[in-house]
């Protein structure tokens, strides 16, 4: 079973900053398709933020348009942890954010398609 543990999470005034770790396990942790998903109070979950590592050690990214420039995912590979950097955090922001993997490498932003999930950690901005 793969586990992912998400950390980082807490409270900050909007136009701040927060980094979120989730971090994995695995021994083919570079094989799997990373995202980060989001809920807010009384609303379903969403995609944030997905990342694959191609053969080649290259990183693909793709974004919620929503989130885009402001917030950036990235991985590294040797620490098996996944990251999602969030500048000018904005009220529309507070959610449940949720780590997941999918260990085919598919990097879809479909719900479906991860395989395992981390148990979240609150982000909470405030105005």
């Amino acid at each position: 079973q793969v586990q992912l543990v998400e950390s980082g999470g807490g409270v900050v005034q909007a136009g701040g900053s927060l980094r979120l770790s989730c971090a994995a396990s695995g021994r083919t942790f570079r094989r799997y398709a990373m995202g980060w998903f989001r809920q807010a109070p009384g609303k379903e979950r969403e995609f944030v933020a997905g990342i694959t590592t191609n053969w080649n050690g290259g990183d693909v990214t793709n974004y919620e348009d929503s989130v885009k420039g402001r917030f950036t995912i990235s991985r590294d590979n040797a620490k098996n942890t996944v990251y999602l950097v969030m500048n000018n955090l904005k009220p529309g922001d507070t959610a449940v954010y949720y780590c997941a993997a999918n260990l085919r490498g598919a990097g879809t932003a479909a719900e479906t398609s991860y395989e395992y999930w981390g148990q979240g950690t609150q982000v909470t901005v405030s105005s």
